[in-house]
Order: C-alpha cells, then structure tokens, then sequence
C-alpha cells in the first residue's frame, strides 16, 4: 500500500516550501508511516546490536586463534567491502524485487549469520578460522546492505518532505544500537563466554522477521530510466560522497583499534573497554535528530553542518592518541571527551548527506519515486561501505607500523581535507549564483531599456 499523497504535489526532501516548511501545522502521523517507524527502528536497534558487538573482545580472541592485527582489520574491512557492491546491487534493482521483500529478507539473513558467528570459536586456529571469520562476515554484510538500502528507501517514501528529520531521529536507534553492542557484549562475553553474545543478538534479529513481514507496508514503483553513472557525475553528489567515505572510515578505524590501544594504554577489562565506545555512541544518538530536524527546517544550513562537522572530526581524532606532535600525555578522561564531541562532530557530517544528495538528483532530472530512492540509498550505502573498508583495514595497519597515536592524526587529516574542500565548493557555487543573479538583473535592466527607447521614438515621429 502506498504512502498518502502530499495534497500539494511531491516534493524533493529538504527542499523549501509550505510542505515541509516550519509554518505548517503538524500533522499525525498515518497507520502506515508509524508501521514504517516502528519496523525500521527495531531493525536499526538490534542489527547495530549485532554489527558493534565485535568490538570489544574479538579482537583479541582473533589475536589467540593467530590472527595478526592486519588480518584482524581486513576481517572488519571485508565486511564493508561487500556491503559496497552489495549497496549498489540492491539499489539498483529495489524496484524489480520490492523493499519490503528485501527488508525483510535481509534481516532474516543477518539474524541467522550472526547466530552463526557464535560457533566460529570452534573452529580450528590458523587459515580456517581466518577464511571462516571472512566468510560469515561476507554473508553479514550482504544481508545488512539489503535491510538498510531498503529501510532508508522505505523511509524517503513514507516522509518525503521530512526526510533527514526522520532518518535522525531513526538514528537514535542505531546509535543505541552502537552504545548497547559493545558493554552488553563485553558483560555476556566476560560472563558466559565467546558464543552467547552472538547467540543472543543474533535470535533477537530473527524475532523482528515475522514482526515486520506483518506490519511492514508495501510500496509499488516504476523502474526508473536513471542509473548510478548520472548519479555520480553531479560534482555536489561526489563530494557529499566523500564526506560519507571519510566519516564511515572514522567510526571503523575505531573497531580493530581502539579496544587494543585501551587495553593497552590503560589495562581495563573488556566489559570496560565496551564503555569506552558508549561516548561515542551515546553523544552520535542524542544529536543526530537535533541535526535531522535542523536539516529539514533550514536547508540552508546543511551546508555549514558538513563543513564544521568534518572540520571538528579532525580535531578530535588529532587528540584522541593524542598525536604526540602535541605532546599532551594520554589519559584516559581525555579520551572518552574526544570520544563524545567526535560523536556530534559525526551527526553533523553525516545526516545532511542523504537529504542533499537526494535533493541534488531530483535537481537535476531524476524522478520522484523508489527508484530513484533505490539508487540513492544505494549510493549512500556503498559511499559509507568504502569507508566502513577502508577505516579497519589501514586502520589496523597503521596500527601495527606506526601505533594508534599517529595512525589517528592521519586518519584526522583526510576529515580535515573533505570539510575544506566542501567549503570551497560552496564558496564557489555561491559565487557562481550570485554571478548568475547579477547577469539575469543586467539583461532585465537592458530589456527594460530598449523597450522604452521603442515606446519613445514613435512618439518622436508623430511629434
């Protein structure tokens, strides 16, 4: 069943008007919007759940079945990569399978890996378990990129004109997911050993299957005649994709680093490390709706959001070793502070993204519909899943070559590069606009002219 139709006409996400504008009296939200709240928020809560619980102890039991921390970071890295071209599969066909089908599917494929990465301590030491380990993490990474192409499709459908409100305030699930994930899995590992954590998560995914195959609604759509190539050729879409790139390989160098540097530097347990990662978490779920709702109601100032946002993340993970260019001693207070204001500096970055690339497409001839939807939730999922490869993977190198404190300043220095160059961009198109502006009033002004000159030389004849 379909959305209930904008009385005013469609409208592209985030763009100005009396649809989405701040002077429209709120309306309740319909049967199928709050169904489609619901399916995604609990989707977003317990696969994160699943997706953060790595962090804290598998590294190092990796690390005991001789894994070294390069292999450990290519286990993390693979699953981005294959959520990348997964991302861009599922977005480009959405519209032939459905997003109900593939949301549903996808999160049955999830839970059922996740369960299975539990008994992956049973495997003998050595290539099996390294080939095991990438395997299942491969089959994770298919299954989550369908659940999330489709969810962030489904939500554009059902919110066209709040989009980046609701997908901030959907964030506060995954960001519960992200900070819930890492203690509760440190306390049920320290507790009860390897496989129940992943035992656990992975039955609570598969109880959201039928859950959502009952209340989830259906959207039909046309297949659209655009494709990704258009897509990614719109200087604005491209840029807006690095900023996800560099945000998603900030959060996933965190995953095969910062427990061991932790673990290290301050000897803490590994139900402690967990909290370490809750700053973070906690500090992203809080200021992401802030961040979707400012999207929505002042366009105007996505802009400005993904240019200071990336400008802070760089700032942040400069001091998060500290770098020892600094020469600030490392403490542990200092770090889960870094942590925090990372967490905002991240809702700023990356909640405009979808909006302004969304509303860049439809600018520029790309129909409203799910399929257009597909291709940018597609090209949303593959830009983060770069990221999310190529974070753990140099990550985990540069761990191991030059240690966490360098590795995070270099890793600081690429947020550093997207926020000036989304600057400039902008600098420049406000120019161009203004030059643009300018052009149109001295040819209006020119018209004018030579219609009155016109107008007064019959007069002179008949005088």
């Amino acid at each position: 069943m379909d959305a209930p139709e904008n009385p005013e006409g469609p409208r592209p996400p985030g763009a100005a008007g009396p649809a989405g504008g701040a002077g429209q009296p709120p309306r309740r939200l319909s049967k199928d919007q709050l169904f489609v709240l619901i399916s995604v928020a609990s989707v977003n809560l317990s696969s994160m759940m699943g997706y953060a619980i790595l962090g804290p102890f598998f590294p190092k039991e990796a690390e005991k079945k001789g894994a070294s921390n390069t292999v450990i970071g290519m286990i993390f890295g693979c699953y981005a990569l294959f959520d990348l071209l997964s991302s861009l599969l599922f977005g480009k066909y959405l519209a032939h399978f459905g997003a109900k089908f593939v949301f549903v599917a996808g999160t049955f494929v999830s839970g059922a890996v996740t369960v299975l990465f539990g008994v992956l301590d049973q495997v003998p030491d050595g290539p099996i378990f390294i080939v095991m380990c990438f395997l299942v993490r491969i089959m994770d990474a298919v299954s989550f990129s369908a659940a999330i192409t489709a969810s962030s499709s489904i939500i554009a459908k059902a919110f066209p004109n709040n989009v980046a409100t609701v997908l901030g305030s959907l964030e506060t699930f995954s960001g519960l997911g992200l900070a819930l994930g890492p203690p509760l899995g440190g306390f049920l590992y320290q507790s009860f050993g390897y496989e129940l954590p992943f035992i656990f998560l992975g039955c609570i995914v598969l109880l959201m299957v039928p859950f959502n195959m009952c209340i989830l609604p259906n959207y039909e759509a046309d297949v659209g005649k655009h494709s990704f190539w258009k897509l990614v050729t719109l200087p604005k879409v491209v840029l807006n994709a690095f900023v996800i790139i560099s945000s998603s390989s900030c959060f996933g160098f965190l995953d095969p680093t910062l427990s061991l540097f932790v673990l290290e530097k301050f000897n803490l347990p590994a139900g402690y490390v967990g909290l370490v990662f809750l700053g973070l978490a906690l500090s992203y779920t809080i200021s992401s709706p802030l961040f979707g709702l400012l999207s929505d109601k002042m366009p105007h100032l996505r802009r400005w959001l993904l240019v200071f946002g990336n400008i802070i993340t760089a700032g942040c993970f400069i001091l998060l070793g500290p770098a020892p260019v600094l020469q600030i001693r490392s403490q542990l207070w200092l770090l889960v502070l870094v942590l925090v204001v990372n967490g905002i500096s991240a809702g700023m970055s990356i909640i405009p993204t979808f909006p302004e690339i969304l509303s860049c497409a439809h600018e520029n001839g790309f129909e409203e519909g799910l399929s257009t939807l597909g291709l940018v939730s597609g090209f949303f999922g593959a830009a983060w899943s770069l990221g999310a490869f190529i974070g753990p993977t140099v990550g985990g190198f540069l761990y191991e070559k030059i240690g966490f404190e360098w590795a995070a300043a270099i890793q600081g220095l690429w947020a550093l590069i997207c926020g000036l160059a989304m600057g400039l961009f902008y600098l420049l198109e406000h120019s161009r606009r203004r030059r643009s502006i300018l052009q149109n009033i001295q040819g209006t002004e020119w018209e004018r002219t030579a219609l009155l000159s016109e107008e007064i030389h019959p007069c002179t004849v008949l005088e």
